[in-house]
């Protein structure tokens, strides 16, 4: 267990995550979450910049009811962009992060994954999953 508190981000982070652009429609995002199996990912500008975070949750928060809709017109939302429901300045952490800190605030804020960021840059992604794997290599 001791080894836990040496690791970092960059130690169990996802290099080179799968990522959308802000164009891209809420129907590409979904695809890549069932291709994939994870409840976000990062979109990146044309440069590869964080422009965002998307989650499954966000695709859902799309179809809440409006006073204009009986039942949300699923096809039309699923061609509306990424852009319409991402968080525009998600909470990242950097790769050097000890991942103690990373534990916490994926707790508090009770979300599944964070964007790793080397400065302006998307370095990676850190999940709970990856978290859950460092702590079992610590105490084997």
């Amino acid at each position: 267990m001791y080894e836990f508190v040496q690791y970092t981000t960059a130690d169990v982070m996802i290099r080179n995550p799968v990522t959308v652009g802000p164009w891209a429609t809420l129907a590409d995002a979904q695809a890549l979450f069932e291709e994939h199996g994870f409840n976000g990912m990062p979109v990146v500008d044309d440069e590869g910049r964080l422009a965002g975070f998307v989650t499954k949750m966000d695709i859902l928060r799309a179809f809440t009811l409006r006073p204009e809709h009986i039942v949300p017109p699923y096809s039309e939302i699923m061609q509306e962009p990424v852009s319409k429901v991402m968080t525009r300045e998600p909470i990242t952490v950097p790769p050097d992060q000890p991942l103690t800190r990373v534990l916490q605030r994926l707790v508090e804020m009770g979300v599944k994954s964070l964007p790793v960021m080397d400065g302006d840059w998307l370095a990676g992604i850190v999940a709970r999953e990856d978290l859950l794997d460092a702590l079992r290599r610590a105490t084997g």
